[in-house]
């Protein structure tokens, strides 16, 4: 099966993309695994992006899009493959679409987990971290036993600068201007497949589970 997973911060889509992996014997691809492999293992277009990244620019569509197809095209990814983080643009979405029929190979879903704005924001601004041992903790769904205070060694929890409220919004507003045009993209060409996240883990993934389920038959 050949996947996208799409979701905005929050949604639980790091924790759904390991799910899939896991029952599905499938390697998940981010962008960002993608560059850092590129340019560890120095490929052209690897040394490429480093350049741009080095620079602090953006990388060029052409260049992501290649690093993609060499990683689309190793051995692992012959069964399939779930994306994640690319394409975020319907120009990247487009040149997929090329790549995959070059490759002789099509998608079969893009999976969107849908979470109302409301609840992605007390999702994001209820985390908190303790700088000390790292472990994580949230205001509502796993708070310490101490208000503000870690469970394990006593520090005082602090929340990172992601996680404010000021900087979630303005996260949570760029996000769904980048994935609404994704989204169109993907409904009109029959691919998209929304999935309900506002609810218990297990109850997302089985939703997951049935879909996939239903285009292996």
């Amino acid at each position: 099966m050949n996947l996208i997973l799409m979701g905005l911060p929050g949604a639980g889509k790091g924790t759904q993309a390991e799910k899939i992996v896991e029952q599905y014997n499938i390697p998940h691809i981010s962008t960002g695994d993608m560059f850092r492999a590129a340019i560890k293992n120095g490929t052209e277009l690897g040394l490429k992006a480093k350049a741009f990244m080095d620079e602090g620019n953006l990388v060029p569509d052409e260049v992501t899009v290649g690093i993609v197809k060499e990683r689309l095209s190793q051995d692992d990814c012959s069964d399939g493959f779930l994306l994640d983080g690319f394409p975020r643009t319907v120009a990247q979405a487009s040149a997929l679409e090329e790549m995959l029929a070059s490759l002789d190979r099509k998608l079969d879903h893009v999976i969107y987990v849908q979470v109302p704005e409301e609840e992605l924001f007390k999702r994001l601004t209820g985390r908190w971290i303790c700088p000390t041992c790292g472990t994580a903790y949230h205001e509502v769904f796993n708070p310490p036993k101490e208000n503000g205070k870690c469970d394990k060694d006593g520090s005082d929890l602090m929340q990172r600068d992601d996680d404010r409220p000021e900087t979630v919004e303005k996260r949570l507003k760029v996000n769904m201007e980048q994935t609404q045009p994704l989204v169109d993209f993907y409904s009109e060409k029959g691919y998209l497949r929304d999935i309900d996240g506002n609810r218990e883990i297990g109850n997302v993934f089985a939703d997951i589970e049935d879909l996939l389920k239903g285009s292996r038959q």
